[in-house]
């Protein structure tokens, strides 16, 4: 039986998602204009992040994987195959590692940074597992010097900003919204 909190606490948690939603169909614009290292800096890969944190494991994995379907839909960036269809997993991952860690590890500081961590290492390997599966259907080698070159030696600018700028979003939103410190 749901009670007045706990519908509060749905839509509340409902309205966040869709925000980072939103923020995934924008952000790419804002890094896109910086030449040569915009894509890298992962600009959806934060809000799907933030959602894991602020938002239901559940309700961060469907952000996480309708994001770059949506995005391709209205934007027809990122090309749907292989890359859109392999960020969607991705994302999916992120999302929910970073929740379902964030939940389960001591409210401090540095549960942030081991779930995020961990998150972003998790979304990695589903990331190069399903494009080598993909690899397999469209007939074009993916190989381990790509699963490392795609997965962490380009991504780098964007593994430094996420762990530069999530914790810091996640401590302050926790702090000055009350409804999002409650899970």
């Amino acid at each position: 039986m749901n009670t007045p909190h706990a519908s509060r606490l749905n839509v509340t948690q409902l309205v966040t998602a869709a925000l980072c939603l939103a923020l995934c169909m924008v952000l790419p614009f804002l890094t896109g204009q910086i030449p040569q290292i915009g894509s890298a800096l992962s600009p959806m890969h934060i809000p799907v992040l933030l959602c894991g944190f602020l938002c239901a494991p559940a309700y961060a994995a469907v952000v996480g994987f309708i994001a770059p379907l949506l995005r391709f839909m209205l934007f027809g960036m990122p090309p749907i195959f292989p890359t859109g269809v392999a960020m969607c997993f991705e994302l999916a991952t992120y999302g929910l590692v970073a929740g379902v860690l964030y939940r389960r590890l001591p409210r401090k500081n540095a549960s942030i940074y081991a779930a995020l961590i961990a998150a972003m290492l998790a979304g990695r390997v589903v990331w190069g597992i399903v494009r080598a599966l993909l690899s397999g259907v469209s007939g074009s080698p993916f190989t381990f010097a790509a699963f490392w070159a795609g997965g962490f030696a380009n991504a780098v600018p964007g593994i430094i900003v996420h762990i530069v700028i999530i914790p810091v979003l996640v401590m302050a939103l926790r702090r000055a919204v009350p409804a999002l410190r409650k899970d």
